[in-house]
């Protein structure tokens, strides 16, 4: 798979050196966009990035140069009963990127296909949603036979944490219960099957504005 490297890393640090006003974020709208981007590289860097393919070539991008956007194309009526009640009110409007592709909606998941096997113990690392901050609650599901299944839900409390196998390509809703900006934290941590080691992403915060 092509990668390319964002430019806006090395032009973040010029930005900086020079005293300028910070570069603008790469606002994502539709397409295909792995928000989770999970790389290894020896002896022991884990890495947690943005794959944006939404132009079509796959570009990473580091979570802070990004903005994904959630428009008003994204609400969803809430259903009924109470497997629901993560996304609010039976009846009320929540706003979902779906787990299946859609035209003018981002279609957002996850990956770990450039960890290799053999690297962690279990051959998984360990998805962890830390915190949030935002005007309603976040959340990270799955919907099989009309069931949803929450992977992580800020509603009922945080951490969650997912273990998730190496060389894996998962996509899920990404819900939201009210309009605004929301900032979510996640890392992803491993423990090397060679020495035991836990070795981290660090923190990652990542940006999504909600449109009414």
């Amino acid at each position: 798979m092509k990668r390319i490297l964002t430019a806006a890393a090395i032009s973040c640090a010029l930005v900086v050196a020079a005293g300028s006003p910070a570069y603008a974020a790469t606002t994502l709208t539709s397409g295909h966009v792995d928000v989770l981007d999970v790389d290894y590289t020896a002896p022991g860097t884990l890495t947690l990035n943005v794959g944006d393919s939404t132009s079509g070539t796959l570009v990473e991008r580091a979570p802070a140069d990004v903005v994904f956007q959630v428009p008003a194309a994204a609400k969803i009526t809430v259903p009924a009963g109470s497997a629901w009640s993560f996304l609010g009110t039976a009846g009320g409007t929540a706003w979902v990127l779906p787990q299946g592709n859609t035209s003018g909606l981002l279609w957002a998941g996850w990956n770990t296909t450039e960890v290799p096997s053999g690297v962690f113990q279990a051959n998984s690392v360990t998805f962890r949603l830390n915190s949030f901050s935002g005007p309603g609650h976040v959340s990270v599901y799955t919907v099989a036979s009309g069931t949803p299944t929450r992977l992580f839900d800020s509603s009922d409390g945080l951490p969650d944490t997912r273990t998730v196998t190496y060389n894996a390509h998962t996509h899920a809703n990404w819900g939201f219960t009210k309009a605004g900006t929301y900032t979510v934290n996640f890392e992803v941590t491993g423990k090397l099957l060679s020495t035991g080691a836990t070795v981290t992403t660090g923190v990652k915060a990542f940006t999504f504005t909600v449109l009414p």
